[in-house]
């Protein structure tokens, strides 16, 4: 069965940034409306990933992430700015796919423009496959790159484990 994958904007390509990170799982017995549900309102993310918080939608009207949505939140000690670039929720026949550019304003030192992709797909025998990664611009990019162990893929790792986990119950 072949697998779906990351559709990047050339500026961002892995391998061509400062930092990338890829992470990914593949569980049964987890709904994939509920992982998408959960992942789609960024309200829910504290919830299940301690590393984000503060979390607000620039209109106070939007709910939920939708395509060329702004909403700001922290997360690696970073106050992040975003814009929801790619929004598709899951069919029968294809995978949810959810991106954002976020980035975070300052000098050279503190500047950081990253894009954060995740796809969620179906698998056979009831599989579902959450796959997240992000291509990371600016010099706090490049020393979490050099940062042992690597922050991001941790930090990563965590959040898909706590959207498993809450998608279970």
């Amino acid at each position: 069965m072949k697998q779906n994958a990351i559709i990047w904007p050339e500026k961002y390509t892995s391998g061509t940034t400062d930092n990338y990170c890829s992470n990914e799982v593949i569980v049964v017995g987890i709904s994939i409306e509920k992982v998408w549900s959960l992942l789609a309102n960024p309200f829910q993310w504290p919830t299940y990933y301690k590393n984000s918080s503060d979390i607000e939608f620039l209109n106070l009207e939007d709910k939920i992430l939708e395509k060329g949505i702004r909403f700001r939140f922290k997360t690696f000690g970073f106050p992040i700015e975003a814009q929801v670039t790619e929004y598709f929720a899951p069919t029968e026949n294809e995978p949810g796919r959810l991106a954002w550019r976020g980035w975070a304003e300052g000098d050279e030192e503190t500047c950081l423009d990253v894009i954060h992709a995740w796809l969620v797909e179906e698998l056979d025998g009831g599989r579902v496959r959450i796959l997240t990664q992000e291509s990371q611009i600016g010099k706090p990019a490049q020393e979490l790159a050099k940062t042992k162990p690597n922050p991001m893929i941790n930090g990563h790792q965590d959040w898909l484990e706590g959207l498993v986990e809450a998608s279970k119950s």
